[in-house]
């Protein structure tokens, strides 16, 4: 009788077919998330004129599905630790899909809020389960390039409303835009059928005829006889809780990733809000705005899928702060009221820097705990993101209804990256110290 290590063999068997699969599945689910996420700047500009909001009311009104947001990542994140990743997909996949259709049917400010808090719920579930699944089945060599290629299809979702609110909304109004939220519903039976369950949380159940099925996908080479057992060491891990987050040399880490979700999430949501509605005061066309969404969405796939390259050559905490940095740098910029051409290349690097950097932060919580806390640790910083992200389009709001010039905006605005560039050079330090006392210990 054996005990096969089931992370060992991942880490060194091949990247195959079933790996692409998980890739492609939760690239998809993504993609409908980010589609959630950012039609709603989409759409804000005719919300405040159909309804007569002002700047604060309207950013107030952004800020409810990201409230939803933060409870689902702090519910539905540890709870897939208990349930399973793949349950947790699913609730979280129906949940959002469905709410996103019946907003489509509001006709006050008030039932809009439901709708995007319902559907915030099941948006901010989603991410972190998503990418604990993808971050089990990568082999170290490649999580983060396959972490970050597998999050890019937030930003095609992102790029997707765009190009779906340049040609509807001036058209049929904004309510089509979340009407055709109802097509990716036909996901659901595919991911019930083919999206696989985490083994480490199957070989914590006991379940191991069915890792064994799974495993022998991943690792066909490895022949299993009948007496071998599959062990995950991770799984044996302490109990999921907030506490463990800040043990064994965690804590300074930890609250260096918070700071630093928080003020991530709060320039994406910012600008993924406000950034439409700014252009078009500064002059620029409903489709000229518009597009500001999509370059700043294809900046934040191109961010990641670069990040995650980066980050696997040379350490993701390096690469998040040169990211942070060139984040602060090219806001900072856009606020000079450039040419078009140099305007949007801006917006592209602002959004390789923000929202790539978004993805390549899920990656370093990822790879900073242990299986066993990891959909804690993935859901208590998702979570606390989520509460910059809800402070990102209420800033917007009130910074822009106090009418101040548009470079002194956007110079506020860069403060979150250069704050969390300087959160993220702590994190590599401590991280660098740590590996350290563990060598001096294994010697």
């Amino acid at each position: 009788m054996r005990d096969i290590e089931v992370s060992e063999a991942i880490d060194d068997g091949p990247f195959g077919r079933f790996q692409w699969m998980v890739v492609a599945l939760c690239g998809a689910l993504l993609i409908v998330d980010g589609y959630d996420v950012f039609v709603a700047g989409t759409v804000l500009p005719t919300l405040i004129a159909e309804w007569g909001l002002t700047k604060p009311q309207a950013g107030a009104l952004q800020a409810w599905a990201l409230f939803g947001m933060m409870f689902g990542a702090l519910i539905l994140g540890p709870l897939a630790d208990r349930i399973g990743r793949k349950k947790g997909v699913a609730i979280s996949f129906a949940l959002f899909t469905s709410a996103t259709v019946m907003t489509g049917f509001a006709s006050t400010p008030e039932q809009f809020k439901v709708f995007r808090f319902i559907a915030g719920l099941g948006c901010g579930g989603l991410m972190p389960n998503a990418v604990a699944l993808m971050n089990e089945y990568a082999p170290k060599r490649l999580r983060g390039t396959m972490v970050a290629l597998m999050f890019s299809g937030y930003s095609v979702g992102g790029m997707v409303a765009a190009g779906l609110g340049i040609g509807l909304i001036p058209a049929f109004g904004w309510q089509p835009m979340f009407f055709i939220a109802a097509l990716p519903l036909a996901l659901l039976p595919l991911i019930l059928w083919r999206l696989p369950e985490s083994l480490g949380f199957l070989i914590r159940q006991g379940r191991q005829d069915e890792a064994r099925r799974i495993f022998a996908r991943i690792a066909p080479a490895v022949a299993l006889s009948a007496d071998d057992r599959l062990v995950f060491t991770e799984a044996r891990g302490a109990p999921a809780s907030v506490a463990e987050l800040f043990r064994h040399g965690r804590a300074l880490r930890t609250l260096m990733l918070w700071l630093s979700f928080f003020c991530c999430l709060l320039l994406v949501y910012l600008l993924s809000s406000w950034l439409p509605k700014v252009l078009q005061e500064a002059g620029y066309a409903q489709r000229a705005s518009l597009l500001s969404l999509f370059s700043l969405n294809f900046g934040g796939m191109a961010g990641a899928i670069m990040g995650g390259r980066m980050g696997d050559r040379f350490g993701l905490p390096k690469v998040v702060v040169g990211f942070f940095a060139a984040a602060a740098l090219s806001i900072a910029l856009i606020g000079m009221n450039p040419a078009p051409g140099l305007l949007f290349a801006l917006i592209f690097v602002a959004g390789a820097t923000t929202i790539g950097t978004q993805i390549l932060l899920y990656a370093s919580v990822a790879q900073l705990y242990n299986l066993s806390v990891r959909g804690a640790g993935l859901g208590w910083a998702s979570g606390v993101g989520r509460i910059g992200a809800i402070v990102g389009p209420t800033l917007g709001g009130v910074l822009l209804a106090r009418e101040l010039p548009l470079g002194q905006n956007f110079l506020i605005f860069a403060i979150p990256a250069a704050v969390s560039a300087v959160a993220m050079m702590v994190f590599a330090f401590s991280n660098e110290r740590q590996r350290n006392r563990m060598r001096l210990a294994a010697a």
